[in-house]
C-alpha cells in the first residue's frame, strides 16, 4: 500500500518544472494581453483626473481580491483541501467544497452589498486626497459602485481555481485572467463612445469580466465531479479554513496592503501620480505574474502534500528548487526593467493622451519598483512554506513588522521623491519581508539550502553582468525613443529583449549551466 501511495507523490514532484512552465506560459499570455490593455487605456484616457478616478476605483476591489481571494483564502483553502484529498474520501472532499462555498458566498454577498451602498464613503477612506476635487471624488464613487461586485465574482473564481490547482489542473486557472484583459480592451474601444463619461465603460468591462471568469471554470469542475453546490452547515474543515484566513489576511498580502497605502498617499500628490504608479506597477508585475506567482501556485499543493505525508526532506528540496528558479528569472528581469524603464514605458504607453512628461515620471517609478521585483517574486515562493504547514504566528509577526516599516519608508521618502518615494518604499519593505520569511523557514529547520548554491550564484551573476553590458551598449538615448514612430520603437525594443534573453542564457551555458541542472534542482 505504501508503494502505491508514494509513486504519485514522486511523479507530482517530477512534474513541478513542467507544471511551472505551463502556468508561466498561460500567465505570460495573460500578462501580454494585460500590456495591450494598458496601452489601449493609456491611449484613450492618459493620466488625467478620470484615469486617476478609475484606477483607484479598480484598485480597491482588486486589492481586496488579492488580499482576500488569491491571498488569504487561497493560502488557507489549498492546504486544507490537499489534506482532505490525501487522507479522506472523495465524498468528504465534495462536502468540504460545498460547505466552503456556502460560507464564502454568504460573506462575500454581505461585503458586496456594503461596498456598493457605501462606495462614496469607502472612496473617502481609500483616496482622501480626492476630497479637494469634488468631480474626481464623485466620479470615483460612481465607478466603485460598478467595480465593487468584481470582488465577489473573482473571489468565487479564486475558490474554483484553488480546487483545480489542488488537483494539478493549473492551466485553466492560469488562462482565466485573459477574460479581464479582453473585456477591458473591448469596453474601452467599443463601449466608451456611448458614455457621456467614457471611463465609465472601463468599470462595466471589469464587471463583465468577473462574470465571464467565474462561469468559465465551472464546466471543468463539473467534469471532475466537484462542481460546488452551496450549503450552509457547520463543518470542521470550513472552520479551520476560516481560522487560517484571519492571520493570512496580513501575512501573505503585505505587498498589496503597501500598494494600497501608496495609493492613499499618492492621492495627495500632483495630478497623474496615481496613474504613473499604476503603469509602473503593471510593468514591474510582469515577471511576478508570469513566473513568481506561477511557481508559488505550483508548489503550494506539493508542499501541503509533503507536509501531510511527513516528508521534510522533499519539503525543503521543493522550496530550494523554487528559490533557484525565481532567482534565475527574477534577477535578470529586475535589471532589465531598471535599465530599460524609460524605453519600455515609451514603447508601450507614449501615445494619444499619454505625454512625454508622464512617461518620464512613470519610468522613474518603474526604476524604483525594479529594486523590489526579485523580492516580490521570492515572497510568493516563501510564504507557501508557512501556510503548507499551517503555521500562523510567524507570518503574522513578519507582516506587522513589514507594514510598519513600509509606512515609515513612505513617510520619509514621499517628501523628497514624491511618487517615486512611494515606489521605493514598497521595494524596501518587500526586501525586509523576504529576508524575514527566509530566515524564519531556515531557523525553524524546514528549509535547508541544498548543494551547489555557490556555483549557481556565480554563474547567475556573471551572466547578468554580460547581459547588462549588452543592454547598455545597444540602448539608444531617451530623445530618440520619444522621436521614433511606434513601429520603430517596437522593432528596437524587440531587438533589445531578444538579444538580452539570448545573451543571458548563452552566458549561462558558457559558464557551465546545462538543462540537466534544472532537473537536478528538483531531485536533489
Amino acid at each position: 500500500m505504501s508503494e502505491t501511495v508514494e509513486q504519485p507523490k514522486k511523479n507530482s514532484e517530477d512534474g513541478l518544472l513542467r507544471s511551472s512552465i505551463v502556468v508561466s506560459l498561460m500567465t505570460l499570455l495573460s500578462r501580454v494581453l494585460g500590456m495591450v490593455r494598458d496601452i489601449v487605456v493609456a491611449r484613450y484616457f492618459g493620466s488625467n483626473s478620470a484615469a486617476d478616478a478609475f484606477f483607484v476605483a479598480f484598485r480597491i476591489p482588486n486589492f481586496l481580491r488579492r488580499l482576500f481571494a488569491e491571498g488569504a483564502f487561497a493560502q488557507a483553502f489549498v492546504p486544507v483541501l490537499s489534506e482532505y484529498r490525501t487522507k479522506r474520501t472523495i465524498a468528504e472532499v465534495k462536502l468540504l467544497v460545498d460547505r466552503t462555498i456556502g460560507a464564502l458566498g454568504l460573506v462575500l454577498s454581505g461585503i458586496t452589498v456594503f461596498g456598493v451602498i457605501f462606495a462614496p464613503y469607502i472612496m473617502m477612506v481609500f483616496a482622501p486626497g480626492f476630497y479637494n476635487d469634488p468631480y474626481k471624488m464623485e466620479l470615483a464613487g460612481r465607478l466603485l459602485r460598478i467595480t465593487f461586485p468584481y470582488l465577489m465574482l473573482i473571489s468565487l473564481t479564486a475558490f474554483c481555481s484553488g480546487i483545480l490547482n489542488s488537483y494539478s489542473k493549473f492551466a485553466v486557472p492560469a488562462v482565466t485572467p485573459i477574460f479581464l484583459n479582453i473585456s477591458m480592451i473591448a469596453a474601452t474601444i467599443f463601449m466608451s463612445p456611448f458614455f457621456t463619461v467614457p471611463v465609465m465603460a472601463l468599470a462595466w468591462g471589469v464587471f463583465i469580466a468577473g462574470v465571464a471568469q467565474f462561469l468559465f471554470q465551472l464546466p471543468f469542475l463539473a467534469k471532475m465531479r466537484l462542481l460546488p453546490r452551496p450549503r450552509l452547515h457547520k463543518d470542521e474543515g470550513v472552520k479551520r479554513i476560516l481560522l487560517l484566513m484571519l492571520p493570512a489576511l496580513l501575512s501573505v498580502s503585505v505587498s498589496q496592503i503597501n500598494l494600497l497605502f501608496d495609493t492613499i498617499l499618492a492621492s495627495f500628490l500632483k495630478e497623474g501620480s496615481v496613474s504613473w504608479l499604476y503603469y509602473a506597477d503593471r510593468l514591474s508585475e510582469l515577471p511576478l505574474g508570469a513566473f513568481g506567482i506561477a511557481i508559488g501556485t505550483v508548489i503550494l499543493p506539493s508542499l501541503s502534500r509533503q507536509h501531510a505525508g511527513e516528508r521534510p526532506q522533499a519539503f525543503s528540496a521543493t522550496i530550494d528548487w523554487a528559490i533557484k528558479m525565481v532567482l534565475l528569472v527574477g534577477v535578470p528581469a529586475a535589471i532589465a526593467l531598471g535599465v530599460l524603464a524609460e524605453p519600455l514605458i515609451a514603447t508601450l504607453y507614449n501615445y494619444g493622451k499619454m505625454t512625454t512628461y508622464a512617461v518620464e515620471q512613470s519610468a522613474k517609478a518603474l526604476q524604483a519598483y525594479s529594486l523590489g521585483v526579485l523580492t516580490f517574486m521570492l515572497i510568493k515562493v516563501l510564504a507557501p512554506g508557512y501556510f503548507a504547514r499551517q503555521d500562523l504566528k510567524t507570518p503574522v509577526k513578519i507582516a506587522i513588522i513589514c507594514m510598519i516599516a513600509n509606512m515609515g519608508f513612505n513617510l520619509v521618502l514621499i517628501w523628497p521623491l514624491q511618487h517615486v518615494g512611494l515606489a521605493l518604499a514598497a521595494s524596501l519593505s518587500s526586501v525586509l519581508n523576504t529576508i524575514l520569511l527566509g530566515w524564519g523557514l531556515y531557523k525553524a529547520g524546514v528549509y535547508k539550502p541544498g548543494a551547489g548554491w555557490f556555483v549557481f550564484i556565480a554563474r547567475l551573476v556573471a551572466a547578468c553582468i554580460v547581459m547588462s553590458i549588452l543592454l547598455l551598449r545597444l540602448n539608444a538615448p531617451s530623445v530618440d525613443w520619444f522621436a521614433w514612430s511606434w513601429k520603430k520603437r517596437v522593432v528596437e525594443m524587440s531587438i533589445l529583449v531578444i538579444a538580452g534573453v539570448i545573451v543571458f542564457f548563452g552566458a549561462l551555458g558558457l559558464f557551465g549551466m546545462r538543462p540537466r541542472h534544472f532537473r537536478q534542482m528538483i531531485t536533489n
